[in-house]
């Protein structure tokens, strides 16, 4: 749970390192849609270009904020709202992370929106 904590404070602007030391290199990132963001994301550079693009498409309006987390040994839940301004639209919902571990390195990541259709509408072209 720790990893967790340390992962939602670097996205708002905390020790980045823990970026470097909780994901795995190899890890993979899944984002599940069909707008361009919804992609797989393989290797721990392509999931940075994933929070690069997120924060540049939002002009650094997008914010993850961890509501509740739940881990075992090898697997953790994740769920955090997710806010963001983009192109006239705003974002406002829950979405949850879906987590496998090894030691607390996350290898395995889902990101599954509680709102499929208000997440595609605000990351359409």
């Amino acid at each position: 749970m720790k990893g967790i904590e340390r992962v939602f404070a670097a996205f708002r602007g905390g020790d980045a390192r823990a970026l470097f030391e909780v994901i795995a290199e190899d890890a993979v990132w899944r984002v599940h849609g069909t707008v361009p963001v919804a992609q797989e994301y393989r290797g721990r550079e392509r999931i940075f270009e994933l929070f690069r693009e997120t924060r540049r498409l939002t002009e650094g309006t997008y914010l993850s904020e961890l509501e509740w987390a739940l881990a075992d040994d090898e697997h953790a839940v994740a769920v955090y709202r997710a806010r963001g301004s983009r192109l006239g639209r705003e974002l406002d919902i829950d979405q949850v992370l879906l987590i496998a571990h090894t030691g607390g390195v996350w290898t395995d990541i889902t990101a599954i929106p509680s709102d499929p259709p208000a997440f595609e509408r605000f990351w359409a072209a």
